[in-house]
């Protein structure tokens, strides 16, 4: 699991939902120490998550502009992770 929580302000275009789900859950499995969501796990992480996406839409919407762009591009902006995502997509279709 990676060590930082993606930045997501000052992207362009900005910071998509999936963008931002993704954040909370890293998020949430960092601080939880869950790295395998079980059917035990899953409500109270998906709560979590929730909230999390909320606090951060929210948070996102009223910060200034930011003056310059993050440092590294967000993991779902990746090529080589766009392609590993449509690659499971079509081996469980």
């Amino acid at each position: 699991m990676c060590r930082n929580i993606t930045t997501l302000r000052g992207l362009e275009p900005g910071a998509t939902p999936a963008e931002i789900e993704a954040a909370a859950l890293q998020y949430v499995r960092k601080v939880s120490g869950v790295t395998a969501i079980s059917e035990t796990t899953r409500p109270a992480v998906e709560a979590a998550v929730a909230r999390i996406v909320a606090a951060t839409t929210e948070l996102l919407d009223t910060l200034p502009e930011r003056r310059r762009p993050p440092a590294t591009v967000p993991p779902l902006r990746r090529p080589e992770v766009v392609a590993r995502i449509e690659a499971r997509r079509a081996a469980s279709v």
